[in-house]
């Protein structure tokens, strides 16, 4: 039986690429097998955010390489389409193909084996307007599947070279997106998370079909417990939106809207499409739909030309609007982008003050959010055994507004829908006991009343 061992770099729609890529050589009988282990085709998903990311996969594709000098090596991921030449350049590597065409992946495997030439396949991203059709029916977590409905993305953020190497926005036909949700529940799952590189701009390439459309559509399915949209700009949540997240008994309460910047002059310079007082009066307007909603974020530090003022105003802005979590990330050099040009560049050691600062705020905004659930009976599924105590007879999962809950309880109880009370909060974990197990049964009389 022939093998095949994946590694992935970057973020989750890489790691949802690599599941689809699975079953695709799952299909022609092969074998999975771990990276470190002897393999007949190594297959790394490369990411190319930032330039470490493309030095850690040229890392990454050479190890490959001396693992088995005979084994077909094959590269794709956000990396190999923007540089297929560095790629090629590397020895050993016999395929290069991008962020697309990757159905064709198995015809171009049994090329090399019968001419053993090395093939680059990347063609130009921006020409593509079609989404490229994947499934995944099944997730090693057994929980939460991801259902990828959008690819690309038409910003052209001054930081970020994503549109290179995912091409323009393009949606997921809708009956795919909701076909693949029936299985997934068939499946046992009963939490999806919508996403895509740009999961907002859902529908902005179909005729009157937008993702408030396919977030009704979804509310039907049933056996469906959980809808989770993976990250959505503030500027896509219109008032029909809005409508879906009051009253939607699936919606998670839960959204990650970046922010990026606290500060109206640094976001324009970002080329970002709102201003801090859109986005404050954007946040009170999802609270007031869903109340307690849990608002995490994503903040680049140090941006070019940010000074000392702007960061203290962001700084302040983000305490006032409050967060249930913000992801911070220092701002990084990106070859080929307007911003990597920009004078002012802010000095690694003020970035890393100003790193700290946030992410300080972060943990307390965190615990705060927390505090206002101990005592209250929230709905959680369990993911795993608790890790930081495997085997003492604890499980942990997600609540629907993303707080991270360990109880007592055993394994049986993964993928149950669980009512737990939470006792104790914590900046990432809270503690709670079980209140009791929801049965099917039960939730298919309430959803019939």
């Amino acid at each position: 039986m022939p093998s095949v061992a994946f590694y992935t770099l970057g973020c989750k729609v890489n790691f949802y690429d690599t599941e689809a890529i699975w079953q695709l050589f799952k299909q022609e009988g092969y074998d999975q097998v771990e990276f470190e282990e002897t393999a007949d085709v190594y297959l790394i998903n490369t990411c190319t955010v930032t330039n470490t990311g493309d030095k850690k996969s040229r890392q990454i594709i050479r190890r490959a390489v001396r693992r088995n000098p005979d084994a077909i090596i094959a590269v794709t991921g956000c990396y190999a389409q923007t540089s297929p030449a560095e790629i090629m350049d590397i020895p050993g590597v016999d395929l290069v193909i991008g962020t697309q065409d990757r159905e064709k992946l198995m015809d171009f495997v049994a090329q090399i084996h019968a001419e053993r030439k090395p093939i680059n396949a990347v063609r130009n991203i921006m020409k593509t307007r079609a989404f490229e059709e994947l499934d995944v029916p099944d997730f090693a977590e057994r929980t939460r599947a991801f259902l990828k409905i959008q690819e690309g993305c038409n910003n052209f953020c001054t930081f970020c070279i994503i549109p290179w190497s995912r091409g323009l926005s393009r949606s997921r036909d809708s009956e795919s997106v909701l076909n693949q949700a029936r299985q997934l529940v068939a499946a046992g799952y009963k939490e999806i998370v919508l996403t895509g590189i740009h999961t907002g701009g859902y529908g902005d390439d179909l005729e009157n079909y937008d993702l408030t459309d396919l977030l009704w559509d979804l509310d039907k399915v049933d056996g469906l417990e959980r809808i989770r949209i993976s990250s959505i700009e503030a500027s896509q949540i219109d008032d029909r939106m809005i409508e879906v997240l009051k009253h939607s008994k699936k919606m998670c309460r839960h959204l990650h809207i970046p922010l990026q910047a606290g500060n109206t002059d640094v976001l324009k310079r970002m080329r970002r499409k709102y201003t801090t007082e859109e986005f404050g009066t954007k946040l009170a307007r999802i609270r007031e739909a869903m109340p307690d909603v849990a608002i995490t974020t994503d903040v680049i530090v140090g941006f070019p030309g940010e000074t000392d003022e702007q960061f203290r105003e962001g700084y302040e802005f983000m305490k006032q609007v409050g967060f249930s979590e913000m992801h911070v990330f220092p701002y990084s050099k990106r070859t080929g982008t307007p911003a990597a040009r920009m004078e002012d560049q802010v000095n690694e050691e003020v970035k890393n003050d100003r790193v700290h600062q946030l992410i300080d705020l972060s943990e307390q905004m965190q615990l705060q959010y927390a505090e206002q659930f101990v005592g209250e009976v929230l709905d959680v599924i369990p993911e795993r055994d608790y890790k930081g105590a495997p085997g003492t007879g604890h499980v942990m999962g997600y609540s629907d507004n993303y707080l991270q809950i360990i109880f007592e309880g055993d394994e049986s109880l993964i993928g149950q829908l669980c009512r737990v009370k939470v006792t104790e909060a914590g900046v990432n974990e809270c503690k709670g006991v079980l209140v009791r197990v929801l049965d099917e049964k039960v939730l298919n009389q309430a959803a019939n009343l």
